[in-house]
């Protein structure tokens, strides 16, 4: 049996634990053995993206020694899978060779890519606009980035549509960033938040109920906007719509 090492970010465990406990229970129905190593930690990509990146090799180190055992590394956040498997490899050169970087996986891209779901438990009969994560997009290729002008495709897209009674639509500017973008959304917190409104207002302009991704960064900050300009929309990692009814 396949065994997986659940990697669940710092912000999802203090924030948004049920993002986590969504992927979790995904990973079970679908019948893959799954370990939560209670002693992990930050995967060192705040630091990092602060221009710290010396303090981010420990937590490198940790994380590849604390997973390098598994088959896959399974997280419910795409730009922390992306910092894994795009960054790690350089961290470490110093050190050793990097052994999780490559099995380093989103749950979009694992349940489309490795186990190929041709359907999912949940069921969700709401009008749902899909947010493309700048990581997801372009460091994981969950979807065609716009200016590469490639054939379009988006996983995110072909699982949701494995939802009964869902109704999916995409903004205007479907992958323009929503502002969110880490340290940026600390240094340069109007632009950042111009950026967010812009794009919540692109969602609404869909008639959606809810604004779906991959990534809980995102929908944090989208939702912090919305909730302080009393805006009539709701926000949900994609995990747990997949999971809806488990």
């Amino acid at each position: 049996m396949m065994k997986i090492g659940l990697f669940i970010p710092c912000y999802v465990d203090a924030l948004f634990p049920e993002a986590g406990v969504a992927t979790y229970k995904l990973l079970r129905h679908f019948g893959v053995e799954v370990e939560y190593p209670e002693k992990q930690t930050c995967c060192g990509q705040p630091m990092a993206n602060a221009g710290f990146e010396p303090m981010a090799v420990s937590l490198a180190g940790k994380f590849d020694a604390m997973f390098k055992d598994y088959d896959y590394v399974v997280a419910p956040s795409a730009s922390c899978a992306a910092f894994v498997r795009t960054f790690y490899p350089k961290l470490l050169s110093g050190e050793h060779a990097c052994l999780t970087s490559t099995k380093t996986l989103d749950i979009v891209e694992f349940l489309h890519d490795v186990l190929k779901v041709t359907s999912v438990p949940g069921k969700f009969p709401h009008v749902v606009s899909v947010h493309n994560s700048c990581h997801g997009v372009r460091e994981l290729g969950l979807s065609s980035p716009s200016e590469k002008h490639v054939p379009s495709f988006s996983k995110v897209m072909d699982l949701l549509r494995l939802v009964d009674g869902i109704t999916l639509r995409e903004p205007e500017r479907r992958d323009e960033c929503c502002g969110f973008g880490g340290m940026f959304a600390v240094e340069e917190p109007a632009v950042s938040t111009r950026m967010g409104e812009d794009k919540i207002s692109r969602h609404m302009a869909t008639g959606a109920e809810y604004v779906t991704a991959p990534d809980s960064s995102c929908l944090m900050h989208m939702a912090g906007i919305a909730k302080k300009e009393h805006l009539p929309i709701q926000f949900v990692h994609v995990a747990q719509i997949l999971a809806a009814g488990l």
